[in-house]
């Protein structure tokens, strides 16, 4: 599945939800996806900087893609983070690089989330996409 695709996949998953107390409530059911975050990677090289809940954010580089893994301490921040590792992991320096997010927009989680909230989806976003540059760069892909 491409980015895209699995942009739209969940575009179509939040379109089933009418309000925004239930897409909440869908954010924090995909929260539960995120299973087995090792403790070793929870430390402060893994934190990502410019959210106001812990966000836990380890990449590896594995047959020439990236796969990602991500906790968090905040529910709803958990959620948010679970589907960027879905849309992003798995996939190329040069994909992850060159991706436009427009699901965040699409589903309207952009104009519903609180200021600090989203600039934690930024930050998020941003450490991704510096990964991918960091990885591009060093195994000069």
């Amino acid at each position: 599945m491409s980015i895209e695709q699995a942009q739209e996949q969940i575009v179509e998953e939040f379109s089933e939800y009418p309000d925004w107390m239930e897409k909440y409530t869908y954010l924090i059911e995909l929260s539960k996806v995120l299973q087995g975050f090792k403790e070793e990677y929870r430390n402060t090289q893994n934190l990502i900087i410019g959210c106001q809940s812990q966000v836990w954010l380890q990449a590896e580089y594995v047959d020439k893609k990236i796969n990602f893994y991500a906790d968090s301490d905040a529910i709803i921040t958990k959620g948010m983070v679970a589907l960027l590792v879905r849309v992003l992991s798995n996939r190329t320096p040069d994909e992850i690089a060159n991706a436009e997010l427009w699901f965040i927009e699409k589903i309207g989680l952009n104009t519903h989330l609180s200021p600090t909230r989203s600039n934690g989806l930024a930050s998020m976003v941003k450490q991704m996409k510096l990964y991918a540059i960091a990885y591009k760069t060093k195994y000069n892909v």
